[in-house]
């Protein structure tokens, strides 16, 4: 397993373009269908993979969660990822993924891990509805194995809110800046079910209006369509919407190529695009400057986000890295 675990921190640090890293694996066979489904989760987000530590209870926990663990001065929560998808799995966890992404760690419980996966966005597709209903909406996006295996890729939005940070009362939003440019129009793409409801939460306590998409080739499309009314009615786009922010990590197009489109139609010349991500990493915030982010806000801090928006509305602001 070290080798593993050395591959997998070594991709953790490269800085890809436009292409997803996902570490396979699997949470064992489910005694009521007899399957062993494929998960997957992006690389970037994974610090390591271990032998499962002793784990400490603790009080007032989730079903899901086992306990804590301290590892290298950080107490973390440890997930058990097959209770948390309500399935039934023969064999107790075998080996736990150290996560770390919207700047937290967790451990996850798992039986196995299969393989590092390259491919491209454009392969990663929005699941079935029923999947993700069956899945409990754990379930973000899709990718077919040239085997033909269906690789589930997880929504840790959703775990991290269910098992370590409720988003739900109200006093998560209640240092949320209040808008400073009024009637404001915000634009934002996510994948993630969780991201779209805080998000909206957030804009909603700031006052602003909103329009959304599910991923990057819906958001582009819908861009495409208020620039094209925009045109029609001989008014810039900016008179229809003022601010545009995008999730990077989203099927069929990632947030980096719908920047990079968004940044090259001079018919959006002057609304800044914010990118908002569990991938935090310099290395993402270098990437979001190469195609011309003028942010890039972590996930997800309401009050920051909001600070953020209002920043860059009044236009007090240099394009990301140039400040």
């Amino acid at each position: 397993m070290t080798n593993f675990i050395k591959s997998v921190d070594e991709r953790t640090n490269l800085a890809g373009t436009n292409r997803l890293e996902l570490l396979l694996f699997s949470l064992g066979e489910d005694m009521q269908t007899g399957r062993e489904e494929v998960f997957g989760i992006n690389v970037f987000k994974v610090r390591e993979v271990m032998s499962i530590p002793e784990i400490t209870q603790a009080p007032d926990m989730p079903a899901s969660v086992e306990g804590m663990i301290s590892l290298r001065g950080h107490l973390i929560p440890v997930v058990n990822l097959a209770k948390f998808c309500g399935l039934q799995i023969k064999e107790p966890p075998k080996i736990m993924i150290v996560t770390e992404y919207n700047n937290m760690m967790q451990g996850y419980l798992i039986d196995s891990v299969d393989t590092i996966l390259r491919l491209d966005w454009n392969k990663v597709k929005t699941p079935p509805e029923m999947l993700s209903e069956q899945m409990g909406g754990v379930v973000t996006a899709v990718t077919e194995l040239e085997d033909n295996r269906i690789v589930m890729i997880m929504d840790v939005e959703k775990v991290l809110a269910d098992t370590a940070q409720d988003t739900s009362k109200e006093q998560w939003f209640n240092d949320v800046a209040a808008a400073e440019k009024r009637e404001a129009t915000i634009f934002f793409a996510d994948d993630s079910l969780v991201a779209r409801k805080q998000i909206s939460r957030t804009l909603d306590h700031m006052g602003f209006t909103h329009v959304s998409a599910n991923n990057g080739l819906e958001a582009w499309n819908k861009l495409k369509d208020i620039a094209q009314r925009a045109e029609v009615t001989q008014k810039p786009v900016s008179s229809f919407i003022q601010l545009i922010l995008t999730d990077v990590e989203m099927p069929e197009m990632d947030g980096f190529v719908l920047t990079k489109k968004i940044k090259a139609d001079s018919r959006f010349d002057g609304i800044p695009v914010i990118m908002h991500s569990s991938l935090s990493a310099d290395s993402n915030q270098n990437l979001g400057k190469n195609v011309g982010a003028d942010d890039y806000v972590p996930k997800f801090d309401p009050t920051h986000l909001s600070e953020v928006i209002n920043k860059n509305l009044e236009g007090d602001v240099k394009q990301l890295g140039n400040k």
